[in-house]
């Protein structure tokens, strides 16, 4: 997730892998990428937003609905889109590695940790002062915090694929794969999150080419994309909305298998209708991919509008439909960090979204000093 042009060059990627041969990540390919980032944030965004206004108010609105369908596929796309393009730097040397896959998410996993915390300063101390709130940022850096768990996970997993890359693409996969279906519940958001999500980073990583090679077949075969987007809908639907009756598992697309192969699918069918979406064109495809060249930006300050927004609605009481509220409140969440990040974009307060050259460890290019300002590389 991060605000780039569209100027990818081709993945860099051995010769000899049968798996992730070498792609032509040219800027038009690249136009549905940012298309499907733009749905996952705003999903992301509709989540916490639609829950966070369904218990404040003490209900269910029509956004849950669409919240619950989302639920399968919501994350394991964000990671598999995010895996993408990782494989332009795993073989380079750990310098290049550390800087756009490490230092780059460690550096806005830092800085708004300690802003998010500053604005809950009295609710993290809870009157115990700044030892309290220093032990609290402590914390953060072993156990992820709040909703920046993404972007901290981002980074351990780029680390695990360098480390692991040279192992038999099966071997590295069905691995993953076994550790979402291992029945993994510490209680730690690091540990549980890394088994339940490595799988999809792995497969964006793995299956990059094919990934695109779809892309390009939806757009020349829309009809037939559309009966397949139809026919995955009404699956997705089904599974989901049907309780199983076990509280471990209680619907049909939660159980063990079925859950891994929905958010498969799922993040596939958001892959084929940012696709068809870019083919299509239109205001709602623009807006689309804005919100997803800009990701990165809305997941770091969505937060701010979203409660101010919700605890101003809720207290007023001027609208009492839970979806109508939920509504509101996301797509406040989604323009307003956008608007705060065009606002600051030429000011020094654009550290906020931008990482600033020193906290580059090489330039953007690689070898070259950064420039005085360095925009963030793809998530």
């Amino acid at each position: 997730m991060s605000a780039r042009p569209n100027t990818e060059p081709a993945l860099s990627v051995r010769p000899d892998d049968p798996v992730r041969p070498r792609i032509d990540a040219s800027p038009g390919r690249l136009a549905w990428v940012d298309v499907a980032k733009g749905i996952c944030i705003i999903l992301v965004v509709m989540m916490h937003s639609t829950l966070g206004v369904g218990e404040a108010m003490g209900g269910e609105g029509f956004m849950h609905h669409v919240v619950e369908f989302a639920k399968p596929f919501r994350i394991p796309d964000f990671f598999l889109l995010s895996g993408l393009f990782v494989g332009r730097v795993v073989d380079r040397d750990w310098r290049l590695f550390a800087d756009r896959r490490i230092v780059h998410f460690a550096y806005f996993y830092l800085l708004w940790m300690v802003l998010q915390s500053a604005v809950k300063y009295g609710q993290i101390t809870d009157g115990a002062g700044p030892g309290a709130f220093l032990a609290h940022l402590a914390h953060g850096l072993v156990e992820p915090y709040s909703t920046l768990w993404f972007i901290y996970l981002l980074a351990v997993f780029s680390v695990v694929v360098k480390l692991l890359r040279r192992l038999p693409w099966p071997v590295l996969l069905i691995g993953a794969a076994l550790l979402q279906l291992a029945p993994v519940h510490t209680g730690s958001t690091l540990i549980d999150e890394f088994c339940d999500r490595l799988v999809y980073f792995v497969a964006g990583y793995l299956f990059a080419a094919r990934i695109f090679a779809l892309a390009d077949w939806v757009r020349a075969r829309s009809g037939l994309a559309l009966l397949g987007l139809a026919a995955w809908a009404s699956l997705e639907a089904l599974l989901v909305f049907t309780p199983t009756g076990l509280t471990s598992h209680p619907t049909l697309a939660s159980l063990p298998v079925v859950s891994l192969m929905l958010g498969a699918a799922g993040a596939l069918a958001i892959v084929a209708t940012a696709a068809l979406l870019t083919r299509a064109g239109g205001p709602v495809t623009a807006a689309l991919r804005a919100c997803g060249e800009r990701s990165i930006v809305i997941y770091l300050a969505f937060f701010l509008p979203m409660a101010a927004l919700r605890t101003a609605l809720v207290r007023s009481g001027v609208i009492e439909d839970i979806g109508l509220v939920a509504l509101l409140v996301t797509l406040t969440a989604v323009v307003v960090p956008l608007a705060i990040e065009r606002v600051v974009r030429h000011t020094p307060a654009r550290f906020l979204f931008r990482r600033p050259a020193a906290v580059h460890l090489v330039g953007e290019d690689g070898g070259r000093p950064a420039p005085r300002l360095a925009p963030a590389p793809t998530a």
